[in-house]
């Protein structure tokens, strides 16, 4: 579907449909957005702007790096975003932005939602400032508000990985290893979009092209920034990802640890009494020393007497030394 935001003379007027989706003609500034494309609405684009058959190969298949491209009249931008359904990260959403910026147009492509884009719609489409300031003053407005959307992200999983840690100290569960890998391999994904798109947004930034404004590309830095800074929160939280999973293994071999310890403190504390029992169970008749030793009472008592004083003495033993 496409939706075009114009503005001429001051005003900003709102379309829907392909019949403004074209050149701009002299002092109009236009902003056309397809959503939910289809080959046929591609061809269109292609045709009435001369748009590179590669750049609309792009678009047709939205599993792109965030990357830039120039072209004869324009720059070709790829933009990728995340988000959350829950309040738990427990699925990332990735968003995928296409966008042709020219010096009166701009085009974005993209399938689904995009909240930062949607927002960025509805304030162009209310106010005619940011319009007026060009196109690429709008897509800073978009990709400002891409970048921004994940630094909640970032925080609830340093809320997460706080519980998690905690969790693992105080008792370690299974079920905590595998919410520790599920959390890396979101940080993974994240770094795999956003380093490139770091870079993208740093020459896009300061290569002094004609279609982006210096007062534009100061813009464009702040958000280069704000990657940065999300880059680097990503590299801390999956060191502390590494930290919590360092002290669920080592969690893990000290119980097991504690578990042999006392597996073994019962292994010694029996081995005596079995010699015993199996001492005084001896099938023949005749001890040296010791007649009629099966009906003695003597040997009945000392039997029991060592059965009882043995394991207390070993327990005594183990508790000096310092094994209990």
């Amino acid at each position: 579907m496409f939706r075009v935001i114009e503005l001429q003379n001051g005003k900003i007027e709102v379309h829907e449909g392909s019949e403004r989706v074209g050149p701009p003609p002299p002092g109009v500034t236009r902003w056309i957005d397809l959503r939910d494309q289809d080959d046929a609405q591609l061809e269109l684009l292609r045709s009435r702007f001369d748009l590179h058959p590669l750049a609309i190969e792009d678009c047709a298949h939205l599993d792109q790096r965030p990357k830039l491209e120039e072209y004869r009249d324009h720059i070709f931008l790829v933009t990728q975003g995340f988000s959350c359904p829950g309040e738990r990260v427990r699925e990332l959403n990735m968003h995928e932005l296409h966008t042709f910026l020219g010096e009166r147009c701009m085009i974005t492509v993209h399938t689904g939602d995009i909240a930062a884009l949607d927002r960025a719609w509805r304030r162009v489409s209310g106010d005619a400032r940011p319009l007026e300031r060009g196109v690429d003053f709008v897509y800073y407005l978009i990709a400002d508000g891409i970048v921004d959307d994940i630094f909640p992200l970032l925080d609830r999983i340093a809320d997460e990985l706080e519980e998690i840690e905690d969790a693992v100290l105080a008792s370690p569960k299974h079920k905590d290893l595998g919410r520790i890998f599920e959390l890396k391999h979101h940080l993974v994904q994240m770094r795999k979009v956003l380093s490139p798109q770091r870079d993208v947004l740093g020459v896009l930034a300061k290569r002094g092209d004609a279609r982006v404004s210096e007062r534009t590309a100061l813009y464009l830095r702040d958000v280069y920034d704000h990657l940065v800074r999300i880059n680097e929160s990503i590299e801390s939280n999956r060191d502390l990802l590494g930290n919590a999973l360092e002290a669920y293994l080592s969690a893990v071999a000290q119980r097991t640890n504690e578990i042999m310890k006392h597996l073994t403190i019962m292994s010694a504390v029996f081995l005596p009494l079995a010699f015993i029992v199996g001492f005084f169970g001896q099938n023949f008749d005749n001890l040296p020393g010791a007649k009629d030793w099966i009906h003695s009472d003597t040997l009945m008592w000392t039997m029991i007497v060592l059965c009882a004083a043995l394991p207390i003495g070993m327990f005594s033993w183990f508790f000096r030394k310092g094994w209990l």
